[in-house]
């Protein structure tokens, strides 16, 4: 097993990530199924983390529109999490959103107990930022060389910065082309809490399922 912060594994803390597009793009139909997959995806979390004791699963999300912000900032273990709706307006400051999730990661130690952050980006837009530099700065943290880095494209997302952010070219950015997509792939991110076992190496997740046939009642 590849040396990485935190050295071996054994019943560490998980930190999960949410980093969301609230922009304008996403108002009406998007933003609707964004929150209520996460909230209905959380039973499936939960199954999967009560599967993997080696790992104690850490909630947080940050949100991103006009500027970035922590939509939930306190550090809640998933048992106790409960999702609060966001709200979509403004622009698409992926890359603020990238800045502050580099002031997060910056603060874990490197010799600790952690696990591999997974950190899950969603969004429908092209940045309105700049965004590069500050995916850089994200990716030459030990923490976020060694993060899970998973990516959602809604529907015309600009996938440049998502492939970016994966920076893995054997691995791409997940569609989400309809609101069952979308459903679909955050159930399916919100369970790979269980691949977070002793041995495994969280860089490479499972493939992902494919996406269902589209149909007139499930496109936006």
């Amino acid at each position: 097993m590849p040396e990485r912060p935190g050295g071996t594994y054994a019943n560490r803390p998980l930190h999960f990530i949410w980093i969301l597009d609230c922009s304008g793009s996403m108002e009406g139909a998007k933003i609707q199924t964004l929150n209520s997959s996460i909230r209905e995806a959380l039973p499936a979390m939960r199954t999967a983390a009560d599967e993997n004791p080696a790992a104690a699963v850490i909630v947080r999300a940050i949100k991103f529109s006009t500027g970035a912000e922590w939509h939930i900032s306190q550090e809640t273990p998933l048992d106790q999490f409960k999702w609060t709706d966001v709200q979509a307006k403004g622009e698409t400051d992926m890359g603020k959103a990238f800045s502050l999730l580099a002031e997060e990661l910056r603060r874990f130690p490197t010799q600790s107990r952690l696990l591999p952050p997974v950190l899950v980006l969603i969004t429908d837009g092209k940045p309105a930022d700049l965004w590069k530099g500050p995916l850089q700065n994200l990716l030459a943290l030990p923490w976020g060389q060694h993060a899970v880095r998973i990516a959602i494209a809604v529907q015309d997302a600009e996938l440049e910065p998502l492939q970016s952010f994966i920076n893995n070219s054997e691995r791409h950015p997940l569609r989400a082309d309809s609101s069952d997509d979308l459903v679909r792939q955050i159930k399916w991110v919100s369970t790979i809490v269980s691949g977070a076992l002793p041995g495994k190496d969280l860089a490479t997740p499972p493939t992902a399922p494919a996406l269902p046939v589209k149909s007139a009642s499930s496109v936006w």
